[in-house]
């Protein structure tokens, strides 16, 4: 199982690479590697929510909970708690993060622009 804390340090390391490679004009890895962060950062809030040490790394450990094995950004905000707090402050951001999903790795090379990775 990977701990509550471990999540946020890798989202919080996530974003700071997809920093990095915003700077290089790496847009489309950039926001790959953010939605990453932001999936995480939600797992993070999803054990803070349900008061779990951890959370479930692999199939086995998801018994039970397979609604929770997911890297669909708008399932886990719901899972987190957060959802009404998100889509009520901060909906036009959620509206550009929520867009995103892990098959944006298939992506052709220059599909992201400096003005959608600012976003």
């Amino acid at each position: 199982m990977i701990t509550r804390t471990e999540l946020r340090k890798l989202a919080k390391a996530r974003i700071k690479e997809s920093k990095t490679l915003f700077d290089t004009k790496q847009y489309d890895t950039a926001t790959y590697l953010c939605g990453y962060a932001v999936g995480l950062a939600l797992k993070a809030r999803i054990c803070r929510t349900l008061k779990w040490s951890e959370f479930p790394p692999n199939s086995k450990e998801f018994r039970g909970f397979h609604a929770f094995k997911t890297h669909d950004l708008d399932v886990l905000l719901i899972l987190s708690g957060m959802s009404e707090k998100i889509t009520n402050h901060y909906f036009t951001e959620w509206a550009v993060v929520s867009r995103w999903n892990p098959e944006n790795r298939y992506k052709k090379i220059g599909s992201e622009t400096k003005q959608m990775a600012l976003i």
